[in-house]
């Protein structure tokens, strides 16, 4: 078989256990593809050895016959995941040189499963943008190009080296994390699937923290299937994470009937936004009567609070981050700048802080403290967190109302060119993250499917948000819109 790097999950799971291919072989072919493709930046960190090593245990695992899906699949780790004795850095200069001792637990379960880790990848720092554009590494780069047109483009943020490398087929899957939609908007702009899970769903120990109660692993991956066959893997209870949901972890791609009859599907009408571009307008509305093809009913509902979903999440998610990142000071791990003679304890924080975060971080930072401080914490973060309230019981009155899932954009355009959004106005930015950061704020479980192409040749993706804690539900609604969809394009390769 050749292009073995180009198969997706479940296509070289099953080529692995009819024995058409070993895990060396897929192993080799993806770090070959990664070695080729130094031009997208999305490994920053290689791990050729520790890869070989896993695909040559998975392959006699397999040979035992007792291997689960993920045993000997080529898989990608974001940085922001802490792998033993590999650098991870969250993309962050203060975490320069750090190896952890530890591996957090969702990179655990997969290497537990046998799964090959081939490096890790870009992000944005410590996960905050949205455009990957904010990372230590510099620019990681989509394999995307605007029909003959050679500028750059974003694969999206905080995720974006983990969409690339998918997208590009440097690895046949890849894991992320989403705080506001940083699985969801770079799975979008490269045309790749990527879900994130209920909160709770799947373990936050060992992975770099953001904004706590927001921060949610998920896979990026090919298509549904691979999607369910990997969350599967990364899901289950964790007693070293308080906020860890003790249940079942069901048979995700068991559930994949592709069955939606009698299925209520809802479009928000607050979803609606002024200035929408048509190609998302009609993606949407595509999207829909796809849905009511497959025997759904399509209804319109209504989530009141959604406009104040944006100003909210961007006070809770920078208090939270100001908070996390206090510990990163020179002292323990990581960065300390160089003092001068005379200099004290204030002085080196100070340095510290200023050389190891970029501008973004510091941003947030001071934004978070902000909020944070005596005089405004009732105006804004008290406030902020009984929006959030407001915004949670919407979608409840919504699913108690009989509705199973809701449609929406992934995001408010395909992909931007690097360098585009200039760091002049952060705020427009921000405003990529507009359909997405409502399911970090009501800790629910949201899709995104890839089901279309502008007119400029870019993909865009579609948005399905489930009931918490039924993702093989969502899933199995996905999977008939990927079916529906039909969506087969592939980025031509320049790199």
């Amino acid at each position: 078989m050749s292009d073995l790097n180009k198969l997706g999950l479940a296509e070289a799971r099953d080529a692995l256990r009819a024995g058409d291919v070993t895990s060396v072989e897929l192993t080799e072919a993806c770090l070959k593809a990664i070695d080729e493709a130094d031009a997208l930046n999305a490994f920053v960190h290689k791990t050729p050895e520790i890869a070989m090593e896993r695909a040559k245990a998975a392959d006699e695992r397999i040979k035992g016959g007792d291997a689960p899906s993920m045993c000997g699949l080529p898989i990608g780790i974001k940085d922001l995941f802490c792998t033993k004795g590999v650098p991870s850095q969250a993309a962050s200069g203060i975490l320069e040189g750090f190896k952890p001792e530890y591996e957090s637990t969702v990179s655990q379960q997969l290497a537990d499963a046998g799964a090959v880790m081939l490096g890790k990848l870009n992000m944005d720092e410590f996960a905050m943008g949205s455009s990957n554009e904010t990372s230590v590494y510099g620019n990681a780069v989509s394999p995307w190009r605007r029909g003959n047109d050679d500028a750059q483009l974003t694969p999206g943020g905080s995720s974006g080296g983990s969409a690339a490398a998918v997208a590009a087929d440097l690895c046949l899957a890849a894991t992320g994390t989403d705080t506001g939609g940083s699985i969801r908007q770079p799975a979008a702009f490269v045309g790749i699937t990527g879900i994130k899970p209920t909160y709770g769903r799947c373990s936050r120990w060992g992975i770099v923290a953001f904004a706590s109660s927001l921060d949610q692993a998920g896979p990026m991956t090919k298509n549904v299937r691979d999607a369910a066959i990997m969350l599967e893997t990364m899901c289950g209870h964790d007693a070293k994470d308080s906020t860890s949901a003790d249940l079942a972890v069901p048979n995700f791609e068991a559930m994949l009937t592709g069955d939606i009859k009698g299925k209520k599907i809802g479009i928000p009408n607050e979803y609606r936004m002024d200035g929408m571009p048509a190609e998302i307008e009609k993606l949407w509305a595509d999207g829909a009567a796809m849905l009511k093809d497959a025997g759904a009913e399509i209804v319109d509902i209504s989530l009141p609070h959604t406009k104040y979903a944006l100003p909210a999440y961007y006070v809770i998610a920078p208090a939270e981050a100001s908070s996390n990142l206090a510990r990163y000071d020179g002292v323990r791990y990581g960065h300390r700048a160089q003092l001068a003679q005379g200099d004290g304890i204030t002085e080196m924080y100070e340095k510290t802080r200023a050389e190891g975060f970029g501008h973004e971080v510091q941003r947030r930072v001071m934004v978070g403290t902000y909020v944070l401080s005596a005089g405004f914490y009732d105006a804004y973060y008290n406030r902020a967190r009984k929006v959030r309230t407001l915004i949670k019981k919407d979608f409840e009155d919504v699913f108690a109302a009989g509705v199973d899932a809701i449609l929406t954009p992934a995001t408010p355009s395909a992909a931007f060119g690097l360098g585009e959004m200039t760091e002049a106005d952060p705020v427009q930015m921000y405003l990529n993250d507009v359909f997405t950061v409502t399911v970090n704020l009501a800790g629910l479980p949201g899709i995104s499917v890839p089901a279309g192409l502008d007119t400029q040749g870019l993909p865009l993706g579609l948005q399905l948000i489930g009931r918490p804690w039924e993702e093989g539900d969502l899933l199995n609604t996905a999977y008939a819109l990927e079916n529906a969809a039909g969506f087969v394009a592939k980025p031509g390769k320049w790199w």
